[in-house]
């Protein structure tokens, strides 16, 4: 049935799309049932992950322990399960962080030019020259071990990849039309950055904020099993390594 002249198609929402799709359907039902229980592991009926008893030490998976027990007999399902709250917690915190400096930094090079655009991509190059593990557990091991320092050692060395990408994206959108459009009506650069910049940059920003997940609980679980981050006996998934 042809549409009513004058007026255009509805454009379908992201909901609408994932409806359309049932492995996506899918992936959002194991990643928020996964995430919920991590959240109200406290209320769920398992063990203390916590609790040491050298008599129960290895033990395969029974119906008492689902996942068996570790070395020094705590359930290993427990700690996964109160592990996850700690990783998801910190990595969506760092995630945060990150993006932020990310975004100020770029918004700032891509928008301005110049003297700042080269001062800052000279940092942003500084840190892309080193492995970021390796730039990671220097700043750990300075600051000390606990599970802060970790995040903001992660943060210190993850930003610069994103600051880059976000300068490129400002500086493509700095010539729209709408960007001059509100130069001509005297908006201020503060304005035009946080108000129409940042605003159609939002996509691909959340985009690499969520392909940035993986790769930060990765990260801190390797400086967490190097015994930076979580001490003993915090059930977190790099220190249970």
């Amino acid at each position: 049935m042809e549409g009513i002249p004058g007026q255009t198609a509805r454009r379908p929402s992201a909901l609408d799309r994932m409806r359309q799709d049932p492995g996506a359907i899918l992936g959002f039902i194991i990643v928020a049932a996964a995430i919920l229980t991590a959240f109200l592991a406290p209320w769920l009926p398992l063990n203390d992950p916590t609790d040491l008893n050298l008599d129960n030490r290895l033990l395969p998976p029974s119906a008492e322990f689902l996942l068996g027990t570790d070395h020094l007999g705590r359930d290993e399902l427990s700690r996964i399960i109160f592990g996850a709250r700690f990783t998801l917690l910190m990595a969506g915190s760092t995630v945060a962080i990150i993006m932020l400096i990310a975004l100020v930094v770029g918004s700032l090079s891509g928008y301005y030019g110049g003297w700042i655009d080269i001062s800052l991509m000279l940092v942003v190059d500084l840190l892309l020259a080193f492995p970021s593990l390796i730039l990671g557990v220097a700043v750990a091991g300075i600051l000390g071990p606990s599970l802060i320092n970790v995040m903001i050692a992660v943060s210190i060395v993850w930003w610069a990849s994103h600051a880059r990408v976000i300068r490129g994206m400002v500086l493509a959108a700095r010539q729209r039309e709408y960007v001059e459009a509100a130069r001509a009506i005297g908006a201020s650069d503060r304005r035009i950055v946080v108000f129409h910049i940042s605003r159609n940059i939002l996509g691909p920003f959340v985009v690499l904020a969520t392909l940035d997940m993986g790769w930060i609980i990765l990260g801190i679980a390797g400086l967490s099993f190097l015994g930076l981050g979580a001490q003993p006996p915090t059930p977190e998934w790099g220190a249970m390594l």
